[in-house]
């Protein structure tokens, strides 16, 4: 049988670990060169400036595409 409130349970502890992961990279991202990559746009022209990180959004897919596997394989 189908436990609902036991599989929310699992899926919002997920989440929230999710959460964390993803705050603890924006918190220490930029001591640890993330969001200045090599291969990120970024375009200046006098008061102008215009920042995208194609190639750290890239990265952050495949870690939490990995991370998120690994989770889905457990529960």
């Amino acid at each position: 049988m189908f436990d609902f409130s036991s599989s929310m349970g699992k899926m919002l502890i997920m989440f929230g670990v999710i959460l964390i992961i993803v705050g603890v990279l924006f918190l220490l991202g930029g001591k640890i060169g993330i969001g200045r990559l090599p291969g990120d746009i970024a375009i200046k022209k006098g008061n102008f400036s215009f920042y995208f990180p194609i190639v750290t959004c890239i990265i952050i897919s495949i870690i939490m595409t990995v991370i998120l596997n690994i989770i889905r394989k457990i529960f």
